[in-house]
């Protein structure tokens, strides 16, 4: 935060300012408090716009679209006042660095918070355009960076989706160079797919250090944005394919928020190596419901007819096989060579289906994780529309855990996990050493969720106690 220059007001609305932010094409940036010591961001738009004639009419219904957009990942703006002689609007003040600040400091972002930020950013953009708003000016400086999660903030002045083009009476281009899509860069029609676009180039700035399209003038920055192809050789391997999608140039290739969610659930997620169940540390008494994140492993109970193979098949190719060896009659080594067959395929695959059934189920803010063996997938919590966690069986060691997902994301949930139907329902059974420990590793999970899945997710009354 910088001082207040000599010329800067003292005071906006009912809010005292504090100090600046910064400042853009559209307008400056304070710190503002509240009489309460509250404290906001409050944009003030440039004179030039505020005379524009039809600025204040479209400025009004940008705020009250504003107003609506929700999520997690967004500042939501809480005041304004479209008929000052110089029009502001406040949202809620998140102290933390933005992306550009943070990664001059510290450098590139690692694959996993770079994924992290990937889905923070695509469930706010999700939002935004929801709500009939394209924020037109996403960029590294209006990505702030907490420990919970990225937040985009600089609402309020961005034009409606219906009927928006750039704002040309003034002769201020809105967006930024090298973070502008090609339709905006070239003057044409704006919408949602131009924040998509800006969304890629923000996480090869994430990834790189550097912006997709280099350096430059903003003419040679406009130019390469247009006609060139995005450099993302430093893009994470897993990632690279997604942000190009973003960086298509024609808006129509360009996935949706909502789809970005979907695809982020299919890239490869790092898969943590489980402990057995035994040794996982579940949270002491006190610490139940105050966890910002849950891992619970647990055993994948055998299906039925694994169950009949193991009870029929191990001592029926015993027997053929001991008979072979001990009576050497043409029979039984007609049926001993099939069965000593039998007898290899289960020394090899029976212990993979006894001993290689550990599973982990991980809630965080960012969203749900089940991985079994090599198998794994990821749902954001915007594309979970409900959740539960039910015993399975009187004895309470088995429990099910049973997700509904929007379209989208069932895609990237691998065939033996869905529902009969195939489509939205996955469900899970989960095995745990006894009933004790399936309470009190699933009350920790069920802590979590019911803060990060809210309001999708009900406790059961066991775990609720």
């Amino acid at each position: 935060m910088q001082e207040l220059r000599p010329d800067d007001p003292a005071v906006i609305g009912p809010y005292r300012l504090a100090g600046r932010l910064g400042e853009g094409g559209m307008g400056e940036v304070f710190l503002g408090e509240s009489v309460s010591g509250r404290r906001v961001a409050v944009k003030v738009v440039r004179p030039q716009l505020a005379a524009d004639p039809g600025f204040r009419q479209r400025f009004r219904r940008e705020i009250e679209a504003a107003r609506r957009v929700g999520g997690f990942w967004t500042a939501p703006v809480v005041d304004a006042d479209p008929e000052a002689a110089a029009p502001w609007v406040a949202s809620a003040y998140v102290d933390a660095p933005d992306l550009g600040r943070l990664v001059a400091a510290s450098g590139p972002l690692a694959e996993a918070a770079l994924r992290r930020l990937a889905a923070g950013l695509a469930e706010a953009l999700d939002a935004v355009h929801r709500a009939g708003l394209v924020h037109r000016d996403l960029k590294p400086s209006n990505v702030l960076v907490t420990d919970d999660g990225p937040r985009v903030i600089d609402f309020g002045i961005s034009k409606a989706a219906e009927g928006a083009t750039a704002l040309t009476a003034t002769g201020l281009v809105v967006g930024t160079p090298g973070f502008m899509s090609p339709e905006q860069a070239s003057g044409g029609s704006v919408g949602a797919a131009s924040d998509v676009f800006s969304l890629g180039a923000v996480l090869a700035f994430a990834a790189t250090g550097e912006g997709p399209f280099g350096e430059g003038s903003v003419p040679a920055l406009l130019y390469r944005v247009v006609h060139d192809e995005p450099r993302l050789g430093g893009v994470p391997g897993g990632l690279r394919e997604l942000v190009a999608r973003c960086l298509e140039k024609e808006p129509g290739r360009r996935p949706s928020a909502g789809e970005l969610l979907g695809m982020l659930g299919a890239v490869g997620r790092p898969t943590e190596v489980a402990e057995p169940a035994e040794s996982v540390a579940a949270p002491r008494e006190g610490e139940v419901g105050k966890a910002k994140e849950a891992e619970v492993v647990c055993r994948r109970p055998l299906g039925a007819a694994p169950r009949i193979l193991l009870g029929l098949g191990i001592p029926l190719t015993l027997l053929c096989g001991v008979g072979a060896v001990v009576t050497e009659s043409p029979v039984d080594v007609f049926f001993g060579v099939p069965g000593a067959a039998l007898l290899f395929a289960h020394a090899v695959g029976v212990p993979r289906l006894l001993f290689d059934r550990d599973m982990t189920v991980r809630a965080a803010r960012d969203g749900l994780t089940v991985t079994a063996g090599e198998a794994s997938w990821w749902a954001g919590w915007r594309a979970v529309r409900s959740l539960s966690l039910t015993p399975a069986d009187g004895g309470g060691q088995v429990w099910h855990l049973a997700v509904t997902l929007n379209g989208p994301a069932v895609a990237h949930v691998p065939p033996r996990w869905r529902g009969r139907d195939g489509q939205e329902h996955v469900r899970i059974a989960l095995r745990f050493p006894d009933a004790h420990a399936a309470r009190v590793r699933l009350r920790w999970l069920s802590s979590v969720l019911v803060h990060a899945a809210a309001p999708g997710y009900v406790p059961d009354r066991a775990l609720s106690g």
